[in-house]
């Protein structure tokens, strides 16, 4: 069996490649949640290029339903074809265009399918997809035709937790936290983007990052990937370290609200 065993470009906890191995092993979904900036989405890219898979991503939108990843019968473009004389209209396959899920189950290989933010579309989406995500096939009533999967696509499901999923769809998932990565992690993570970071400079700003974090009235906690960007900017700007935790250089980097950015401005950062 194939196994998911990290990348160099993403840092991954052991638990997590566990789940990861476990959900293909059992051929089902993978719900990952996590607060954002743990490096959800990016986990699906991680697997689909370890295992050396296409990678088909469906991004959920609050106006999303569940038939849009199967197959959308394009209804206007065949009666613009027909008034204007255009050649096979009578063939209504012509006109059904597959979602990312049908994408998925019609590749002739099997694929890594990132169903992103589910969390965002109605409560009846994921209910929605139990039929599919179980049967691995869907009907197309226009051509009468059955969209069977060809080889079962591996799932990852992100959620940031905005609303309750249903039992029955939790049900069919393996399910992993992502906690939040601590300081050894952290600096594991950082160093994948910048390797000759100079420790004291990483350091220095790990201290501020997880301090503001731990401010008790912050509205947005600064996430992974604000402090790989302030990092950047550091660099960048030719911060000395001995300055960073004084003045504060580039803070709008990790902080992005004026309620958060005065309560940081009046915190002492030792």
């Amino acid at each position: 069996m194939e196994k998911f065993e990290g990348t160099k470009g993403y840092v991954a906890s052991p638990e997590l490649m566990d789940s990861v191995n476990i959900a293909i092993a059992l051929k089902k979904p993978l719900l990952i949640k996590g607060e954002p900036g743990t490096g959800k989405t990016m986990l699906a890219e991680s697997v689909a290029e370890a295992l050396g898979k296409k990678l088909i991503i469906w991004n959920i939108k609050s106006t999303t339903k569940a038939q849009d990843g199967l197959y959308m019968y394009d209804t206007i473009q065949r009666l613009y074809d027909g008034q204007f004389g255009e050649g096979g209209v009578d063939d209504i396959a012509h006109y059904i265009k597959l979602g990312k899920l049908g994408e998925a189950f019609d590749s002739d290989e099997q694929i890594v399918l990132l169903i992103d933010e589910i969390d965002k579309a109605d409560l009846e989406f994921p209910n929605d997809l139990l039929w599919e995500l179980d049967q691995m096939e869907f009907y197309i009533h226009e051509t009468k035709r059955t969209v069977k999967a060809k080889h079962r696509p591996i799932v990852i499901i992100t959620s940031n937790a905005e609303k309750e999923l249903p039992d029955a769809f939790l049900r069919r998932c393996i399910f992993h936290y992502i906690e939040f990565p601590g300081r050894e992690l952290m600096e594991q993570i950082v160093k994948v983007h910048f390797p000759d970071v100079e420790e004291h400079l990483l350091s220095e700003a790990m201290d501020v990052f997880y301090q503001i974090r731990d401010i008790r009235d912050i509205r947005k906690k600064p996430s992974t990937s604000e402090l790989i960007d302030w990092v950047n900017a550091l660099q960048l700007g030719g911060i000395p370290y001995a300055r960073i935790k004084e003045r504060l250089p580039f803070v709008g980097v990790v902080v992005k609200k004026d309620e958060d950015l005065e309560q940081v401005t009046h915190t002492n950062f030792e």
